[in-house]
């Protein structure tokens, strides 16, 4: 079976990781088709649209989507895309490796990020000079939706520890519906829970991360709480994620363009590949992402690493180790 995966590199350093992405994904022998789409600064530049219509066809076509990073037009185009393969769910793992100087070794986390709504709808407006507002929508049945998913997450992926962050001290009607939902869900699985303040939980996860697994989000905090997991494990160059939605998914990196060490060659891939695993795990090869996670782990550990990481590899070098390792 032929799969067609839409390739979509953006700016910077999403010009760079992507490429190792699918030249990893080349190296298994799965028969996938890549599509190649263009988005970003400078298509934003060439022709007024950062996603142009052909690219958001592409994904929409597509089983999957790789996406690299975008720059200054990063909201007209990852949320957007994330649209367009109706995402519901963006799951992002924070997993510290042998090998690497962690703040906190033994990390295993997973954040199971709301991904329609919240603050991130966009409805803001500036109602008189000098006062602007932004509306945040919560709905039972988006809160449901990504409870059900993470519980399910947990359970398949053998998770113990599941625990749903919120702030519904504060925001009674917006988090409080968003908690009340997530816990009957959690309730009516029979599955174990928790629930977090959010800001305390930021606290607990730098000091004691290992007492905690799968995490349920709203949308926004889903996103603070896992760039904070980032700093523990090494960095935002080992945060892949996935933005799953019924029939299609996207998947990309925590990280962003980094303009900085774009053209330097020297951008460190790990979340790419990483992502790509996650893209395997999605269209049911799961033996193959176990052999990409596998080979990355090995690489963290033992091979060459990138300067973000203390080593002075290139994207190529360490694209090349983790291809042996498969």
């Amino acid at each position: 079976m032929t799969h067609e995966i839409a390739v979509i590199p953006g700016d910077g350093i999403g010009q760079e990781v992507t490429p190792a992405a699918v030249e990893v994904l080349g190296a298994l022998g799965i028969d996938f088709q890549f599509v190649e789409g263009e988005a970003g600064d400078a298509v934003e530049d060439a022709t007024g649209a950062a996603l142009p219509r052909e690219t958001r066809a592409i994904a929409a076509d597509a089983d999957a989507t790789l996406f690299g990073a975008a720059g200054e037009t990063a909201a007209d185009v990852i949320l957007p895309l994330r649209r367009v393969v109706g995402s519901f769910a963006n799951v992002r793992p924070a997993v510290s490796y042998p090998g690497l100087d962690a703040v906190q070794p033994g990390t295993d986390l997973v954040f199971i990020r709301e991904n329609t709504e919240g603050v991130y709808k966009g409805i803001e407006s500036e109602v008189a000079d000098g006062v602007r507002t932004c509306t945040r929508v919560i709905t039972e049945s988006a809160s449901g939706k990504i409870a059900e998913y993470g519980f399910e997450y947990a359970r398949q992926n053998g998770y113990d520890d599941v625990t749903i962050a919120h702030k519904a001290n504060v925001m009674r009607q917006t988090d409080g519906l968003f908690l009340d939902t997530a816990e009957r869900v959690g309730e009516d699985r029979g599955i174990e829970y928790e629930t977090a303040l959010m800001d305390a939980l930021a606290m607990h996860l730098v000091m004691h991360p290992e007492d905690y697994g799968v995490v349920i989000c709203p949308n926004l905090a889903g996103d603070m709480l896992s760039d904070l997991a980032a700093g523990l494990v090494g960095g935002l160059g080992l945060l892949p994620s996935a933005n799953v939605g019924e029939d299609n998914a996207l998947f990309e990196p925590v990280h962003g363009s980094a303009p900085d060490i774009a053209g330097d060659g020297v951008a460190n891939p790990a979340a790419m590949i990483l992502s790509a695993a996650m893209l395997l795990d999605h269209l049911g090869y799961d033996e193959d992402a176990d052999r990409v996670r596998t080979a990355v782990e090995s690489t963290l550990e033992d091979g060459p690493k990138t300067p973000d990481l203390g080593g002075a590899a290139t994207t190529e070098e360490v694209t090349a180790a983790v291809i042996e390792g498969l």
